[in-house]
């Protein structure tokens, strides 16, 4: 169980990272493996049932504003999901860290793509759909990745990791 807590997360958070980065989708079975995934980790972790509830409910209080966003057509179904399920692993103590490195990094990797975008595509990149497509003005940022780096650099100070090293 301790090898599952600590790589589970940043695995699946990687994988909604690179799967946006090329596909602009994040899958729902992402999002659905981290939410069911949490429960019986955080107890093997030293977690107590109310422990748990209060990291379900810090995933709510992230999905509520999410959803929103998603909503008024300013972020993609896909980001609002990884973001409540994967606030629902960095818990409260972690939480603002994260919205800050998440923010930081989407923040770089528009001004990049932005910045790219100003200029005309070399031809031998068109042969790679995933670069062309970024390169389109209309195509949005894929802040998945942002989410899943965000979310793996401050993974090793949250409570489950923690907990499951100390175990």
């Amino acid at each position: 169980m301790l090898k599952a807590t600590i790589f589970l997360f940043p695995a699946l958070m990687l994988f909604a990272a690179w799967m946006d980065l090329f596909t602009m989708r994040i899958s729902n079975a992402i999002p659905i493996v981290l939410t069911l995934a949490f429960p019986p980790l955080a107890l093997a972790s030293g977690f107590t049932p109310g422990l748990i509830g209060l990291h379900y409910l810090c995933g709510f209080f992230i999905l509520a504003p999410t959803f929103c966003l998603f909503a008024f057509g300013k972020i993609g179904g896909g980001d609002a999901k990884l973001a409540a399920s994967s606030a629902i692993w960095i818990g409260w103590e972690s939480l603002f860290d994260y919205l800050i490195m998440a923010s930081l990094l989407g923040g770089a990797l528009a001004l990049l793509v932005l910045a790219v975008r100003q200029y005309p595509l070399p031809m031998f990149l068109h042969r790679w759909n995933w670069i062309a497509r970024l390169h389109e003005p209309q195509t949005g940022i894929p802040f998945g990745v942002a989410l899943g780096v965000g979310a793996t650099i401050i993974y090793p100070e949250t409570a489950i990791w923690l907990g499951a090293v100390s175990v």
